[in-house]
């Protein structure tokens, strides 16, 4: 029964990896938190999984054309390096049992603005009209990966949710380019990070199997829904997952863990009742033609 909820779990999750292109770490670490798992071994757990759910969602893309393999190179390299400065930083804090304050912390603050420059700049700055950075490209492309492999170590995530709205905000990529370069990168990047904590704390996978397993299925049905939608509509669900996420976070501080998860799995909820419905009609279309 507890493999098939894990398997279970780790599909459900694995549908927004693919979709989004954000591994899906940011959310399996809280769940597992919640779960009693400590917070080194959840964020091992939770970096094996986003290894899965990131080479089947970068497969994926890379059949339908959405990885830039340059942009995705500069990223990956500069995270992996990022990695081993973010470890010994968790560790401290575990160390010191500040970890169940940091983290969730650290979730607010960068949830609450990537919410906000996706759904508060979508007027501003529309997919269509923004112009990609080119003078400083490599520079950027380095301070993604930087940034994206820092908080991917330190909170057992892949940063995908990061170097995807900063690659669409700033870097002026069409939603699908960012998701599939992003992907790509992402792997490298937890690959990194997982061997390192894997090493210095040797920890039972069996639970991050079984999730995986299901986490590779779910990728490639996300990643298949990303052609039904369009480029604006992808960036405010996004957003939205951003902010529910956060709030789940702020419920975490509080205590009001049982809370936080609850509002978190409604909107997940309506994400994939969302997904289903557009997949019918799209069949229904297809066949009446």
């Amino acid at each position: 029964m507890i493999i098939i909820l894990f398997a279970a779990m780790g599909m459900l999750i694995g549908v927004v990896s693919g979709f989004f292109g954000v591994g899906g770490g940011f959310i399996l670490t809280p769940i597992l938190l919640l779960l009693g798992t400590e917070p080194i071994p959840a964020i091992t757990i939770s970096l094996l999984y986003t290894i899965g759910t990131s080479l089947s969602g970068a497969f994926a893309h890379f059949k339908m054309k959405n990885v830039k393999w340059k942009e995705a190179s500069i990223i990956a390299l500069s995270g992996m390096a990022a990695t081993q400065a973010a470890n010994p930083l968790v560790y401290s804090l575990n160390n010191n049992g500040y970890d169940e304050t940091v983290i969730p912390f650290a979730y607010i603050l960068i949830l609450s603005y990537f919410a906000w420059s996706l759904l508060v700049f979508k007027k501003k700055n529309t997919l269509n009209t923004r112009k990609p950075v080119k003078k400083w490209a490599f520079v950027f492309l380095n301070i993604i990966g930087v940034f994206g492999g820092f908080i991917s170590a330190m909170l057992g995530v892949g940063g995908g949710f990061i170097i995807v709205p900063l690659l669409i905000s700033i870097g002026g990529f069409y939603p699908k380019h960012a998701i599939g370069t992003s992907l790509l990168s992402v792997l490298f990047i937890v690959s990194t990070g997982f061997i390192t904590y894997f090493i210095k704390s040797p920890i039972d996978l069996s639970a991050g199997a079984f999730l995986l397993a299901g986490g590779l299925a779910g990728a490639q049905a996300g990643a298949f829904m990303t052609g039904k939608y369009k480029h604006a509509e992808m960036r405010s669900m996004l957003g939205m997952l951003y902010l529910f996420t956060a709030l789940s976070m702020v419920l975490k501080l509080f205590g009001l863990d049982v809370i936080g998860m609850a509002i978190l799995c409604l909107f997940l909820g309506y994400l994939y009742i969302k997904m289903f419905l557009k997949w019918i009609g799209k069949r229904k279309k297809a066949r009446s033609f």
